[in-house]
């Protein structure tokens, strides 16, 4: 006797629709989570639009702003379009906050747009208590996930090991030249180095900075992505970020996958949760942490291996919560 499946198999397992297309260069965290995570469901056998059809299971907010051309629909017509399709499930990933960047409409413009989800996922515990003490209601369902980037371009293999009386390279990289991404704190190490306070320490800058900022010893790396950032990155021994408030951040992920223990302010917001694991923090005195991290790299390059970030992990929890709201589960 032959069995047949009580339901037929589906060409798909659903559609899901993200309010973000992919950017190609320096556009940041949100664009890399949207190319690793719609590659992640292809693979699993979900189709990924950009667009609101009635096909569509799954909507993903990432971005509850429409002040760009790669985001195709706002909040406004996910509401109109829940309201025809009250099946559809809204997961809402939130990524930022107003102390970030010292803004004042980020936090409230998040509070409106999360009316509409069925499921949160904040990038960072720190992130969900920031929003938690502002406006949202923890009894909804969330959850938080790290970010990860793609560990097939930031890995480790290759990256030098630190013995002692070699220089030590330490680096840091960002988009922004926002000055709350720790500038101030990079210019003082610059400093020290320049005067000798910190002999064997040579400090990298890639990517964007301040205009206004003249460096005085340190290296500086033009704005690179990918396969060349990755290997600028696994040149160095570790990396330091005094970066202030961030909901997560990808720069120092992006560190951690190359094998870089980290050495971050302890206002750093979701930083704080990472260095915790493979780090040291500093308040006013980064030279004191980055000698700590010199004197002491095996034993912190050890913990970092043990407790690598990766975009494969994030893309997995992920995952099980869109699996979960398709089943109807919150």
């Amino acid at each position: 006797m032959i069995m047949r499946p009580l339901f037929s198999s589906k060409a798909t397992l659903g559609t899901v629709a993200f309010n973000l297309r992919p950017a190609r260069g320096p556009w940041g965290g949100s664009s890399l989570f949207v190319s690793q995570f719609s590659a992640y469901l292809k693979r699993l056998g979900f189709k990924v639009t950009y667009s609101l059809n009635s096909a569509v299971d799954i909507i993903i907010l990432v971005d509850p702003r429409t002040d760009q051309k790669n985001k195709p629909f706002g909040v406004h017509e996910i509401r109109r379009f829940k309201e025809k399709n009250p099946g559809v499930k809204i997961l809402h990933r939130i990524n930022e906050c107003d102390q970030r960047k010292n803004s004042t409409f980020m936090d409230s413009l998040l509070g409106e747009a999360n009316e509409v989800a069925d499921y949160t996922v904040f990038i960072s515990s720190w992130l969900a208590e920031y929003h938690t003490s502002r406006w949202f209601d923890p009894s909804r369902p969330h959850s938080s996930i790290y970010n990860g980037a793609d560990p097939a371009v930031f890995h480790p293999i290759g990256s030098p090991e630190y013995k002692q009386g070699d220089t030590f390279r330490i680096i840091t990289h960002h988009w922004s030249d926002n000055w709350l991404k720790g500038f101030a704190e990079y210019l003082a190490v610059d400093r020290m180095i320049e005067r000798g306070k910190l002999q064997g320490v040579e400090l990298v800058i890639m990517g964007r900075y301040p205009e206004e900022i003249k460096w005085h010893s340190a290296k500086v790396v033009p704005p690179q992505q990918g396969k060349e950032m990755a290997e600028q990155l696994r040149q160095c021994h570790a990396y330091i970020t005094a970066s202030k408030w961030e909901p997560c951040g990808m720069h120092h992920v992006e560190g951690a996958q190359c094998g870089l223990p980290l050495i971050y302010h302890r206002d750093g917001g979701g930083i704080v949760e990472a260095g915790l694991r493979y780090g040291i923090g500093f308040q006013d005195q980064p030279e004191s942490a980055i000698l700590k991290m010199r004197d002491n790299w095996l034993h912190y390059r050890s913990k970092l291996l043990h407790n690598i970030p990766s975009g494969d992990l994030m893309c997995l929890e992920f995952g099980k919560i869109v699996q979960m709201l398709c089943c109807n589960l919150q």
